[in-house]
């Protein structure tokens, strides 16, 4: 039912002219917040719910399949490592190996190997994992770490992360890092395509280093830990629900909990944010309570960016289940008045839990002081750079060869029929039925020369707005008009200013409105937290609780059509839809599902998923992101349901933001659509193609 308001009652509008509100800012992580929040507390009455052992084997069941699931699994075999050492360090109390191994055929991993001097072993062994630093392995505060350990008697497999140290994967020029970190999120949003994530690759380094170890005379094959900070104890954290030979374990400044982290710094780096992660019922205190009974400790900051009251629910949850198991000690709790890093007390915290538990010492000694080594000086490469010297393989390319492989087999390729096609679409954009016209209220109107700007909203569904203009010609008959729905990527002002292109739509004869759908324009997110996009948060907070920005936005503008053939000044056998840049993607998706849309326009859109998996680098993708989307369909399967003559492909561009072939859009989308360099000023390609 469309309720408008009586031109008294109506609402103030925003400064700006073309605004239509106020308040909507913010207002896609607010929704998602309460998703978010529904999904944390159903998860602490099950975690509640546990009393017995075999309650908790059954969560570290569940646990283990569904981080394995949210990974892309591992790879099936495991190929020959080829370790090689490239070159020795001889110290006093310790000598460093520079070792480099394949944990998969041509992905070089590089690593250094603390052994300690004295002494014959077999001796406990630890995998040191590194942070989010651009020296990996090699930075200061890991060597402290791994040089005292070595000299404790353990031997210590340090190894550098994907796109770190010595495995920069985006270079422009020989040791020169394009991305630095940020290549994690670059890498990362191609493996959500895939349905696995940037954090497969890392943790299988870390399963084939226990593999290496494994190889060696000198090392206990019953004493294994992990250790790591950051970054690292992200990785530690995993590693103790993948890796069922290790020991012990102690993650350091990462674990929280998801209500406290949600919101500031809010999600991190690629490899932290699962697809699922809370609508599966997850939280930080499942890694620890996948390794239970096995002792791990979580170490942490008082002035983290990792919220330290999560940091301390969380350990409090854990506690609680390894007592089920009669070993409440074997969950450890370190904290320190400090900010982010494995300061020296957190250092000395790792010592004293592995002394206790795999060299049975119940007296650990402090930290000494001595020399590391510059970091140049622990390279295992001849240039410092696995691309320069071996010309590795990149998680890019292994991601490719992931996709590749599904790409033939995937869903769409064999499925019969448009009805289960589009049933398949809505499925994994997750869609719900979007019969009905929304409510709307009226917020006030501008005139022009030969006709009005209504301005509105929507309620799209409970706590979405959807803010329209909707631009309607001067009328001299009852005549229905043909309309036109407009979204673009840079919202709904954008071309709305006189003599714009919206104009030139209106005064060709058509009511045009101009919508931000979730997310855009006046909806759009808030600055970032902690050194990250605004966008990119909001788009992880999505998927961490089972939705996406693409399928959310694609309701929304279901939402809109709905409310466009309910006029009754409009022809609702003639509504067209015109999507720019990534909101193409978005129309592409409404066409798709709503049969009867006239006639779509795509503009600026990249042209398929394939083609994203595919580019070394790209930009400005990340609302199209759909987790596991390549093994049901591509964007070109989707056009296969919107009918022959009724999609129009228009200006598309790479993922790296440059033009794209129109002979390659051709080959992808078939004769099914027309692809043209650029739309007439007369929009004359709105009525065509019946």
């Amino acid at each position: 039912m469309v309720t408008m308001l009586a031109a008294g009652a109506m609402i103030a509008s925003a400064a700006d002219p073309l605004d239509v509100t106020d308040g909507l800012g913010g207002m896609v992580d607010r929704y998602l917040t309460e998703a978010a929040r529904e999904q944390w507390t159903a998860r602490a009455a099950k975690i509640a719910a546990m009393r017995t052992p075999a309650d908790v084997q059954t969560r570290q069941e569940y646990i283990r399949e569904k981080v394995l699931n949210a990974l892309g699994g591992f790879p099936k075999t495991k190929t020959p490592l080829n370790a090689r050492i490239t070159g020795t360090l001889e110290r006093e109390g310790y000598r460093v190996d520079k070792l480099i191994y394949e944990s998969l055929p041509g992905y070089f991993v590089t690593a250094n190997l603390y052994v300690p001097a004295s002494g014959s072993g077999p001796f406990p062994a630890v995998l040191g994992t590194a942070g989010h630093s651009t020296g990996g392995k090699a930075y200061d505060v890991y060597q402290r770490t791994f040089i005292s350990l070595a000299k404790r008697g353990f031997i210590v497999l340090a190894y550098d992360p994907p796109g770190q140290g010595e495995r920069l994967e985006y270079l422009n020029a020989p040791g020169k890092p394009v991305a630095g970190t940020g290549g994690h999120i670059m890498s990362g949003l191609q493996c959500l395509l895939t349905g696995g994530n940037m954090a497969r690759y890392e943790l299988w380094d870390g399963v084939r280093g226990v593999d290496y170890l494994l190889t060696r005379k000198d090392v206990d094959p019953k004493r294994l830990a992990v250790v790591g900070n950051s970054g690292g104890g992200t990785q530690s954290a995993y590693m103790a629900v993948v890796e069922p030979r290790l020991a012990a374990a102690v993650p350091s400044c990462y674990i929280t909990s998801w209500e406290k982290l949600w919101s500031g710094p809010g999600p991190q780096d690629s490899e932290q944010d699962f697809a699922g992660f809370l609508k599966d019922g997850l939280d930080f205190s499942d890694f620890l309570i996948a390794f239970a009974p096995k002792p791990i400790e979580m170490l942490t900051a008082i002035k983290d960016f990792f919220p330290i009251d999560g940091a301390r629910a969380t350990y409090a949850e854990a506690q609680r289940v390894f007592g089920l198991m009669g070993k409440a000690d074997h969950a450890g709790y370190f904290e320190y008045d400090d900010g982010h890093g494995w300061s020296k007390p957190r250092r000395e915290a790792t010592y004293a839990w592995l002394d206790k538990w795999l060299q049975g010492r119940e007296k650990s000694e402090p930290e000494p002081a001595f020399q590391t080594e510059p970091e140049p000086a622990l390279n295992a490469t001849e240039t410092g750079q696995v691309a320069t010297s071996l010309k590795g393989r990149t998680i890019q390319l292994l991601n490719l060869e992931v996709a590749e492989g599904m790409y033939g087999s995937r869903r769409a390729a064999s499925v019969k029929g448009t009805p289960q096609l589009r049933d398949m679409i809505r499925t994994r954009l997750d869609i719900a039925s979007a019969s009905g016209s929304p409510a709307v209220q009226a917020h006030g109107q501008l005139d022009r020369d030969g006709y009005r700007i209504e301005k509105i909203t929507m309620e799209s569904e409970a706590g979405i707005t959807v803010p329209a203009l909707v631009f309607v010609p001067q009328q001299h008959s009852d005549e229905r008009l043909p309309a036109v729905i407009v979204v673009n990527e840079k919202g709904k002002a954008a071309d709305a200013a006189p003599g714009g292109r919206l104009e030139t739509l209106v005064r060709a004869g058509y009511l045009v409105i101009a919508s931000d759908l979730r997310g855009l324009g006046e909806t759009s997110n808030p600055k970032g937290k902690s050194g990250y996009n605004g966008q990119f948060q909001t788009d992880m907070r999505a998927v961490l609780v089972g939705k996406t920005m693409a399928g959310m936005q694609t309701y929304d503008l279901l939402r809109v059509f709905n409310y466009l053939a309910s006029r009754k000044d409009v022809d609702s056998a003639r509504i067209s839809v015109i999507g720019q840049g990534n909101a193409g993607v978005v129309a592409l998706y409404a066409a798709s599902l709503e049969p009867r849309i006239h006639r779509t326009i795509t503009e600026g859109a990249v042209l398929s998923y394939m083609d994203v998996v595919r580019s070394k680098l790209h930009q400005d993708i990340v609302d199209l992101v759909v987790p596991g989307v390549l093994r049901d369909f591509d964007l070109p399967d989707v056009a296969k349901t919107i009918g022959k003559g009724k999609l129009l492909i228009v200006s598309p561009r790479t993922p790296n933001g440059e033009p794209a072939s129109l002979e390659d859009a051709r080959r992808q989308y078939g004769s099914g659509a027309q692809v043209l360099e650029r739309l007439s000023p007369s929009y004359s390609e709105l009525s065509s193609g019946k």
